[in-house]
């Protein structure tokens, strides 16, 4: 669970924000958040990361919402992997999926942008001329669950311990907040650091607010199954761990008439089922379990709704358009393996992947190709690099591979037979070169130890995708298999980089800034618990990281990514997937939806809401 999250979705198992100031006049904010900030500060109404808000400063709601959206019902979704703490700041324990909504922030943001914040608990904020101090003025009328008020005190308790004792992740990215002080009861003043990246200033905004009165009586480092205090749309109802999670719509949450909420939070309840497996999560489903079903199978999506409730229309399915860059989806390597340390031995583990084999027999050819890790964006690298790409990269020459200004590397195309001998023979070749050999039937490291490789999952969903992948693997002489281990178990070695191969999908925001550093950075790669998998530790992709951070336009951010998807393919950390841009959705007819879905997010939980009437047409039984 990482709060440290993707602008449009929810704050569960996302990228970072991202984000700079934009400045808005400020004529149109009220005389007293003019009057409150410096006369040479510029006053805000939202933050974006480049150019102009979407939204006026007396916008009312959201254009993807329906304004009278009635509220009521319930909406239940799946969820997997272990639940054993409501406390998802720390490393220790698992938090349950949708814990977020139980927090309200500074700022909140835009489904409909992807690096863009809006006012929720904080009215406006004001920036200093060197872009360094902020100045969030709150509104009085804020309270947590139990009538408190929330003050500055609350958010300056909020933002240090999350500093001083969150999970890594959170910890390193706000390493570069310098200090954080309350300016009366009402307003909070933020400096940054003078090398703080352009995102912080909005990861700042995003974070959640905690009640400093109530963790003075409870331990914030300690996971917990207590309900905690907040001030968002819901808070915690029933529950039992490792099995289901309920939130409970606040019937007087003070923000709910504030233009970020005016149509949403709709339902009464929000409710995660939790399953060890796909397969019989979509049983469940298909008998009521649940309302609301994202399906990931491509097999299950072309051939598995052929049951009672969908041919009576009872159910109901379509495909949602997803804008945002494609998932970094694939086989990921785990570098701080010996036997893994050479590029030549990792891309030659990739070409015994037939991708065009398995889209078409196992996928219904669905998908297409991932080749690279800012896929479906304009940041994705092709052809030769570029005149900015060149001068980003030419001080960096001899310190990368040479393709690196050539062509980007893709993975190869294969025959689609299952069993490419082109492309094994050329593994082979690889393996020679970097001075593996054959003993036998076994591939021998340099070191004279055999080449093993165990695919590390939690669940079986893509077990036959990868057993023919192993297949190939042992022609090669390489000792491979796949080991499914419980969620808690899979979450643990993760944290502790247990492991040799896994499989994973990753968030890239559509402005990437902070979750870089997160996912490729030299220090998170030494950093237990981190995002960085793969343990890539390059100073090249250090230098163009950093650069990314300090992109002051679109168009030098692009340059950026483009140059460092050139050197990350030329490093072979993984063997990609595939992608889609849709999101497959099925759900029981039971639901009213905006005439439109926001553009980078489904919307389900935030803008659906309950149809009394649908429900009683298709005589639902299951949770209401």
């Amino acid at each position: 669970m990482d709060f440290l999250t993707g602008l449009t979705g929810p704050l569960t198992r996302r990228g970072f924000v991202t984000g700079f100031v934009t400045g808005v006049g400020a004529s149109a904010l009220s005389h007293y958040a003019r009057a409150a900030a410096p006369s040479d500060w510029t006053v805000l109404h939202g933050m974006s990361v480049f150019g102009e808000l979407a939204e006026k400063p007396d916008f009312k709601h959201f254009g993807y919402v329906r304004p009278d959206a009635p509220k009521g019902g319930v909406v239940s979704q799946e969820s997997y992997g272990p639940f054993n703490s409501l406390n998802p700041f720390i490393l220790s324990g698992d938090a349950p999926e949708g814990i977020e909504i139980v927090y309200d922030s500074l700022l909140t943001s835009s489904l409909d942008e992807r690096d863009a914040l809006y006012p929720l608990v904080a009215k406006s904020v004001a920036t200093s001329p060197d872009k360094r101090s902020l100045r969030f003025e709150l509104r009085p009328e804020a309270r947590f669950h139990d009538g408190s008020p929330l003050s500055a005190k609350d958010v300056v308790y909020s933002l240090q311990i999350l500093k001083d004792k969150g999970r890594p992740t959170i910890r390193q990215a706000l390493r570069d907040l310098e200090s954080v002080t309350a300016d009366g009861d009402h307003a909070v003043l933020v400096k940054l650091g003078e090398n703080a990246s352009r995102d912080l200033k909005l990861i700042v905004a995003r974070q959640p607010i905690f009640s400093a009165a109530y963790y003075s009586k409870h331990k914030f480092e300690e996971p917990t199954l207590d309900p905690p205090l907040a001030s968002g749309p819901y808070k915690v109802g029933k529950f039992e761990a490792g099995r289901y999670i309920a939130f409970e719509r606040v019937a007087d949450y003070w923000g709910k008439d504030l233009p970020v909420n005016v149509g949403q939070n709709n339902f009464d309840v929000v409710r995660f089922e939790y399953f060890n497996d796909r397969p019989v999560a979509f049983e469940a489903f298909k008998a009521g379990a649940f309302t609301v079903h994202e399906e990931f199978t491509s097999a299950t999506w072309a051939t598995g709704y052929d049951f009672p409730a969908f041919r009576e229309k009872r159910v109901v399915r379509g495909e949602i358009p997803d804008a945002n860059i494609s998932g970094i989806q694939g086989w990921f390597f785990n570098t701080r393996r010996p036997a893994l340390k050479d590029p030549r031995l990792r891309e030659a583990i990739g070409y015994a992947f037939d991708f065009a084999w398995t889209n078409k027999n196992l996928m219904y050819g669905a998908y297409t190709r991932t080749e690279s890790y800012f896929e479906n964006s304009d940041m994705k690298a092709k052809g030769p690099p570029g005149p900015r790409e060149l001068a980003l990269l030419e001080p960096f020459r001899g310190k990368v591979p040479d393709e690196v200004f050539g062509e980007p590397f893709v993975p190869p195309l294969t025959d689609g037979s299952g069993q490419d001998r082109a492309l094994l023979k050329r593994a082979n070749d690889l393996l020679t070169k970097a001075g593996c050999r054959r003993q036998g039937m076994s591939l021998m490291l340099p070191d004279g130890k055999p080449i093993e490789l165990e695919f590390l999952d939690f669940s079986s969903a893509l077990e036959r995708h990868t057993q023919p992948f192993i297949k190939n693997l042992k022609l090669l002489g390489i000792d491979a298999r796949m080991r499914i281990v419980d969620a808690a178990q899979y979450q643990r070695r993760l944290e502790d980089f247990d492991f040799d191969v896994i499989t994973r999908r990753l968030s890239m925001a559509y402005s990437p800034g902070e979750e870089l550093r997160a996912l490729f950075g030299s220090e998170a790669a030494n950093t237990r618990g981190s995002r960085n998998l793969t343990g890539v530790a390059d100073p090249v992709v250090d230098a163009l990281v950093a650069k990314a951070l300090q992109a002051t336009t679109r168009e030098e951010l692009v340059a950026i990514c483009r140059a460092l998807d050139r050197v990350l393919r030329a490093g072979r950390y993984w063997v990609p997937h595939w992608y889609k841009p849709t999101h497959w959705i099925a759900h029981w007819d039971v639901f009213g939806r905006p005439e439109r879905s926001p553009k980078f997010n489904p919307g389900i939980i935030s803008t659906w809401w309950w149809d009394e009437a649908r429900a009683k047409k298709i005589a639902f039984v299951g949770q209401r």
